[in-house]
C-alpha cells in the first residue's frame, strides 16, 4: 500500500526564492493587521464608544 502522508522535506530540496518568501511574510502581516483593525472598528462601532 503506498504512503498516504509524505515525510517533511528533505535537505536537497530548495526553498523558493526569498522575494517569494518575503512578499508571503508581507501578505500574511497585512493581512492580519487588516483582520485586526476590522475586528476593532466593528466592535467599536456596536458598542458605540
Amino acid at each position: 500500500m503506498p504512503d498516504i502522508i509524505e515525510g517533511p522535506p528533505g535537505r536537497e530540496d530548495r526553498l523558493p526564492p526569498w522575494p517569494r518568501r518575503l512578499m508571503w511574510f508581507v501578505a500574511l502581516a497585512l493581512g492580519g493587521s487588516a483582520a485586526t483593525a476590522a475586528v476593532a472598528y466593528g466592535l467599536r462601532a456596536l458598542l458605540k464608544l
